[in-house]
């Protein structure tokens, strides 16, 4: 039976680049997945996997989640309770925080202990937002979602980042991997069955592609 991968669209993600990156993986690994763009806390409840994509500042697309009925119930219920392997990118990440500082101080979903806070300029070199490619380096190497990453090429752990604020968490061995960006920049998040990036996946090519397989086959 084709299990189903919920990409959440509520107005503040990426939706098309991130779609065809999932469905191309899905073709050319072969996989029994299909992607549906959903809306609604029904169409959600059906879903096997779940991905939220995130485009924005924090409260707002917090505030948008929010608006959608009985969207974020059904979430807590598919992640925290029933275990659906879950995927938050860029602000989707960041909204897993116990709150973020980012034009005021907004409350999010409180799934992985932490705060969102601004981007340090740490050096005249550095520009704020941060926007480009970036090694990520594994803190969990032994992870599942990280086994490709721990022993690729240069190329291959290379990711697009595009963010002024980032997520710290607040324990450690929630994160997952970090760039180095004038400072331990987290670039990774996980928790059980809960799992976000601050880099696009469906914008990093043969890295991003990668993970993005390596989420399909996971099994928290």
């Amino acid at each position: 039976m084709t299990k189903t991968i919920a990409l959440i669209d509520y107005g503040s993600g990426n939706l098309r680049s991130a779609s065809k990156a999932f469905e191309h993986v899905i073709a050319a690994e072969d996989l029994d997945y299909r992607v549906n763009l959903v809306t609604t806390a029904a169409d959600l409840a059906l879903a096997d996997k779940i991905v939220l994509p995130g485009q924005g500042a924090f409260g707002d697309c917090m505030q948008t989640l929010q608006s959608v009925d009985g969207l974020i119930a059904t979430l807590e219920e598919k992640v925290l309770h029933r275990k659906a392997p879950f995927f938050g990118i860029c602000v989707g990440m960041q909204l897993l925080a116990d709150q973020g500082h980012e034009h005021g101080i907004h409350k999010g979903l409180g799934w992985i202990p932490g705060e969102v806070v601004p981007l340090q300029k740490t050096s005249p070199d550095l520009k704020i937002p941060h926007m480009g490619w970036n090694d990520i380096l594994p803190d969990q190497p032994d992870h599942f979602l990280l086994r490709t990453i721990k022993s690729a090429s240069n190329l291959e752990r290379n990711f697009y980042f595009v963010h002024s604020f980032m997520f710290q968490c607040k324990e450690r061995e929630n994160q997952l991997a970090h760039a180095e960006y004038g400072q331990n920049v987290t670039a990774a998040v996980v928790r059980d069955n809960i799992f976000g990036t601050q880099f696009h996946p469906e914008k990093s090519q043969v890295a991003g592609l990668n993970l993005i397989r390596d989420f399909l086959r996971w099994v928290p």
